[in-house]
């Protein structure tokens, strides 16, 4: 069974940071993409960041240039920079392992933006 926990979440004020990070039980590489998603309470689940295998990367339009994904092979992890970061951006995150024929989450890390 592939895993995937995430960590790093917290209590920040706005226009602060936080950088999240998403370790696998198994290589990355053997996902297509990896990403993120969030959700705020009373809201669908929303795709934040992608990462592709050959390290090409998207964003929602609400998190560009606020929000980088990055990942390190070495550590089968995958992480989330979120800079200047606005009381919207408060919801659980949520990393995802893609695969050719499967698909794994995490368990979540709530992000809390306080004004």
């Amino acid at each position: 069974q592939v895993q995937l926990v995430e960590s790093g979440g917290g209590l920040v004020q706005a226009g602060g940071s936080l950088r999240l990070s998403c370790a696998a039980s198994r290589s990355i590489f053997s996902f297509n993409n990896m990403a993120w998603y969030r959700q705020a309470p009373g809201k669908q689940r929303e795709l934040v960041a992608t990462i592709s295998k050959g390290g090409s990367t998207s964003y929602v339009d609400s998190v560009k240039g606020r929000f980088a994904i990055s990942r390190d092979s070495t550590k089968n992890t995958v992480y989330l920079q979120m800079n200047s970061l606005k009381f919207e951006d408060t919801a659980i995150y949520y990393c995802k392992g893609e695969g050719w024929s499967d698909a794994y989450w995490g368990q979540g890390t709530q992000v809390t933006v306080s004004t």
